[in-house]
């Protein structure tokens, strides 16, 4: 099998490619390509895939391009895990909210609306020629906000395009490892929107556990969403949130770590990666070594303002190990290329999964994957608390892609003003004015 990856001078195309590497039953990847806009950034990462591939009998070939068309033609399975703007977007992003006093992060937020302004549609070209080029490729969504462009291609690809995250998985993995079971062989009741999800359950032999662990003051505080939310508003709502949902529930607390920040996430990213590429261009220099290096420093520092704000210390060894969205990854191609049926949490289609939303909403929830696909799995309503703040996010994402889609400076505004953690429309209006100062991708949007 022939895979494209786009944004393949990105950081974590290793994460990737590593995955791939452990593959070696038939029916594999076979031939990587890489595709990025950077021939500089795609030559280091080329450099640092080679490394991880030597001694590997039967590693994947990889080829390295700028030229979109030629990186699709022959795929079968399309990554896209692209930044448009860079880190240097996400920077300003994080650094234009902060100064109207809301939050900016990346994909949730007025950070988020941003990144998604500007990203959609380049996403959306990216789709059509996907749907020209290689109509038979399965695309994986990686690109943040995750379910909005996962979305956004949908419309062109429909149920082509799946979009992943390690975020639900990584809960999953810590409550069974709490609750002493294997996470392979639970269930994980999960249900939400990218980045917006909750755990209400987890059921081994059918049984669910989590009320167990709901009663369990020192287990409850003792893993990291006990840490960032504390057990007893846990017990309040009856359901483990997404680390993400921590922006909501104590934003007042998460904005102000982030003003007496040194430096924001997005601007530590930036100049940590950057020192990664400059270093890993060096002739001599062993590139697979330091891209080792400035991953474990970005895992170690992840959410970092957020565990302060809460108290949580920093991060549990075994939360530092890969293991997330690449073999998530993994596994969705394994079951669509070799009928091999899987359980996977996933940004799809809604369908009638989740009552509230529309069949054409992409939300986040355990699907059955096999050669047609993923398919969602029936899931109980949620609580009204979460289903309000579920559509009140999906209506703001809908008007993320209806500004998009006209170019329309009203539907951007209408997108930052709705969201529940933006507090003004004069806020709303100001966002927009210095996102479009700060970003020429978003020149677009001049219709009323």
């Amino acid at each position: 099998m022939r895979l494209t990856i786009l944004g393949g001078g990105g950081f974590r195309v290793p994460l990737v490619y590593g995955a791939l590497l452990g593959d070696h039953a038939a029916g594999r990847v076979t031939h990587v390509t890489l595709y990025d806009l950077d021939a500089g950034r795609l030559s280091t990462i080329a450099r640092v895939l080679a490394e991880q591939g030597a001694g590997v009998p039967d590693a994947p070939a990889v080829t390295a391009t700028t030229d979109l068309d030629e990186a699709l033609r022959g795929a079968d399975f399309v990554f896209s895990a692209i930044r448009v703007g860079g880190l240097e977007g996400r920077a300003a992003d994080e650094r234009i909210a902060l100064a109207e006093g809301v939050l900016g992060q990346e994909t949730v937020g007025a950070g988020g609306i941003a990144y998604g302004l500007r990203t959609v549609p380049v996403a959306v070209r990216i789709a059509r020629r996907i749907a020209a080029l290689a109509p038979d490729a399965w695309v994986i969504n990686f690109t943040n906000p995750a379910g909005l462009v996962t979305e956004a291609m949908s419309r062109i690809l429909g149920g082509r395009v799946v979009g992943i995250c390690d975020s639900p998985v990584g809960l999953g993995r810590r409550v069974a490892r709490v609750l002493g079971a294997d996470p392979d062989e639970a269930w994980i009741d999960y249900v939400g929107l990218n980045h917006l999800g909750w755990l209400r359950g987890l059921r081994v032999g059918g049984r669910d556990q989590l009320p167990r662990l709901l009663a369990d003051e020192e287990a409850l505080g003792s893993f990291e969403e006990g840490k960032l939310f504390g057990p007893e508003w846990l017990r309040s709502l009856g359901a483990i949130p997404n680390e993400y949902l921590h922006y909501y529930y104590f934003n007042r607390e998460t904005v102000r770590a982030y003003r007496s920040a040194a430096r924001t996430r997005g601007a530590y990213l930036r100049d940590r990666q950057a020192r990664f590429y400059e270093e890993a261009a060096r002739p001599g220099t062993p590139a697979l070594e330091a891209w080792r290096r400035t991953l474990a420093d970005r895992e170690a520092t992840y959410m970092a303002a957020n565990r302060e704000a809460a108290g949580a210390g920093g991060r549990a060894g075994e939360d530092l190990e890969s293991g997330g969205y690449e073999k998530v990854a993994l596994a969705l191609m394994r079951a669509v290329a070799r009928d091999e049926r899987a359980t996977l949490i996933l940004n799809v289609r809604n369908g009638s999964t989740l009552p509230g939303l529309d069949a054409d909403a992409v939300i986040e929830v355990p699907c059955f994957v096999d050669a047609n696909g993923a398919h969602p799995v029936a899931v109980a309503p949620l609580p009204d608390h979460a289903a309000g703040l579920v559509t009140a996010v999906k209506a703001v994402e809908r008007e993320v892609l209806a500004a998009a889609e006209a170019g329309s400076r009203a539907a951007a505004v209408k997108a930052f003003a709705l969201h529940p953690l933006v507090d003004s429309v004069g806020v709303a209006r100001r966002l927009l004015d210095g996102y479009v100062d700060a970003h020429p991708g978003l020149a677009y949007l001049r219709n009323a």
